[in-house]
C-alpha cells in the first residue's frame, strides 16, 4: 500500500468500542479470540496492534502451506521468542480466519500453555470450531469477543434512514454513492452464498438454502414458524432448523430467546426470534428495494433497536441479555433488557409523537413483573417525554442509555 493511502486509512479510522477491551486483555498477558461476520472490520482492528508475526489463512497459498504442516507455526513462533528478545513480554501473533484451519488450534494451545506467545485469533464462522468434536476451542485459554458492524455509539451522527436501509458494515459505510452501496451489498450476499455455502458444501441443495436465505431475511425479527418455512421451501422442519444453525454459526443471524416466566400467564411464546446481523444485508437478501412502505420501515426500526441493544449488552459490564415477551392471546413487548432477573421492557414506535395508548402493553408488563421498575418507548421524539407512570418516551439516539 502506498504510504499516503495508509495514512488516509488511519485518518478515516472509526474507533471501535471493543478495541479497549481487546487491548486490556492483551496487556493482561492473555490471548484473544475475535469473532465477527465477514467485513465487520476484524482485520482493520487487529492491524491496530503491533503484532510480531501475522498470518491470514484467507489467502490460499498460506492456508495450503499450514494445512499440510500445522507444526510449521510452532517452529516459527519458537524462533520469535528465542534468544531472550521477548523476555519482558511475549511476542504477539495474529492469525486471521482461524476457522479455515481448525487443527492449527492444537498448535496454538501448546504455545499458549508453554508461555511462548500471546495470540489474537479471528474468525468469521464458529461452525467448524463447534461441530467437530476433535477440534480444540481453547477453553479457558482465550478471552472471546465479537465484533459487530458499526453501532450507534461508534457512528452517532448517521441518519436513521441510513441505518435502516443500508445497515452499518464498515465497507458499506465508507461508500458515499447509494447505487454503489447497493452494488456492494448485493456482492456481499452473493459472495456469502458462494463461498460460505457452495464452496464448503455445507448443504446438499444450494437452491433450497438460497430460497431459505431469502425467506429468513424477510422473516427477520418475527417469531419463527418452522412449519410455514418448511412448506414454502419443501424441506423438513429439521432441515430448516439446521439452516438457521448455519446462519447463526456464520454470525449472520442473532438468536433472541423469549421471556417465558410468568405467575399468571400459561401460554407465553416459547419460540425464538432471529435478527439478521446487518439491516442492509437483510434487505438485499430479502430482495427488497430501497423504497419501503411505512409498516415495513416500522418493523426494520424495531430490529434496529434490537440490534443496538444486543451490541450494547455485549459491551456493557455484567450479565445482560436481550429478550422479548409475547402472549399469543394479546400483549407483547418488543424487547426486554434482562439484567439477572431485573427487567426493563421496551416498545418501539416509528413516530415522533408517542401517545398514552401506545403504553398499554408496557403497563401490563410492569404490573406483572415486580422487578420491572421502568418502561420505555423508543421513538423519533426530539427529547425524552414522560407519558405515563413509570413510562418514558426516549429518542432513538439514546438507546444505549437504557442499558
Amino acid at each position: 500500500m502506498h504510504p499516503k493511502s495508509k495514512n488516509m486509512d488511519i485518518m478515516n479510522y472509526i474507533p471501535r468500542l471493543i478495541e479497549n477491551k481487546v487491548r486490556h486483555t492483551i496487556n493482561r498477558n492473555k490471548s484473544v479470540l475475535l469473532f465477527g461476520a465477514r467485513q465487520t472490520g476484524k482485520t482493520t482492528l487487529t492491524s491496530r496492534f503491533n503484532a510480531d508475526f501475522s498470518l491470514s489463512f484467507a489467502l490460499p497459498d498460506i492456508r495450503q502451506r499450514y494445512e499440510k504442516m500445522p507444526a510449521l507455526l510452532k517452529g516459527e513462533v519458537e524462533a520469535l521468542s528465542a534468544g531472550g528478545k521477548f523476555s519482558a513480554a511475549k511476542p504477539l501473533v495474529v492469525l486471521d480466519e482461524i476457522q479455515k484451519i481448525p487443527v492449527i488450534l492444537d498448535v496454538v494451545q501448546d504455545l499458549i500453555d508453554r508461555g511462548r506467545a500471546n495470540f489474537i485469533l479471528t474468525g468469521s464462522s464458529a461452525r467448524k470450531l463447534r461441530r467437530r468434536t476433535e477440534i480444540n476451542f481453547l477453553p479457558g485459554r482465550v478471552v472471546t469477543f465479537r465484533l459487530d458492524p458499526f453501532s450507534l455509539r461508534e457512528m452517532p451522527d448517521k441518519e436513521l434512514s441510513e441505518y435502516l436501509i443500508y445497515g452499518s458494515l464498515p465497507g458499506i459505510n465508507a461508500v458515499s454513492d447509494p447505487v454503489d452501496k447497493e452494488t456492494d451489498l448485493e456482492s456481499y450476499v452473493t459472495t456469502y452464498l458462494e463461498e460460505e455455502i457452495r464452496a464448503e458444501s455445507i448443504v446438499r441443495h444450494l437452491g433450497h438454502f438460497a430460497r431459505f436465505f431469502e425467506l429468513a431475511a424477510s422473516e427477520s425479527g418475527r417469531i419463527i414458524n418452522l412449519r410455514k418455512l418448511s412448506q414454502e421451501i419443501g424441506v423438513s422442519h429439521a432441515t430448516i432448523g439446521s439452516y438457521y444453525q448455519i446462519l447463526e454459526d456464520c454470525l449472520v443471524v442473532e438468536r433472541i430467546e423469549p421471556l417465558t416466566r410468568s405467575k399468571t400467564r400459561k401460554k407465553l411464546t416459547k419460540s425464538e426470534r432471529f435478527l439478521f446481523f446487518d439491516l442492509g444485508v437483510r434487505r438485499v437478501a430479502a430482495k427488497e428495494g430501497t423504497k419501503l412502505p411505512r409498516d415495513t420501515m416500522g418493523s426494520i426500526f424495531e430490529q434496529f433497536v434490537g440490534l443496538e441493544l444486543l451490541r450494547g449488552a455485549r459491551i456493557s459490564k455484567g450479565e445482560t441479555k436481550i429478550r422479548f415477551w409475547r402472549d399469543p392471546d394479546g400483549p407483547e413487548i418488543d424487547w426486554v433488557i434482562d439484567k439477572n432477573g431485573l427487567y426493563t421492557p421496551i416498545e418501539v414506535k416509528l413516530t415522533d409523537n408517542p401517545l398514552r395508548e401506545d403504553t398499554r402493553y408496557l403497563r401490563t408488563f410492569l404490573s406483572e413483573y415486580a422487578s420491572a421498575q421502568e418502561g420505555y418507548i423508543v421513538c423519533q421524539a426530539a427529547r425524552r417525554v414522560k407519558i405515563g407512570e413509570k413510562i418514558t418516551a426516549v429518542p432513538w439516539q439514546e438507546i444505549n442509555e437504557l442499558l
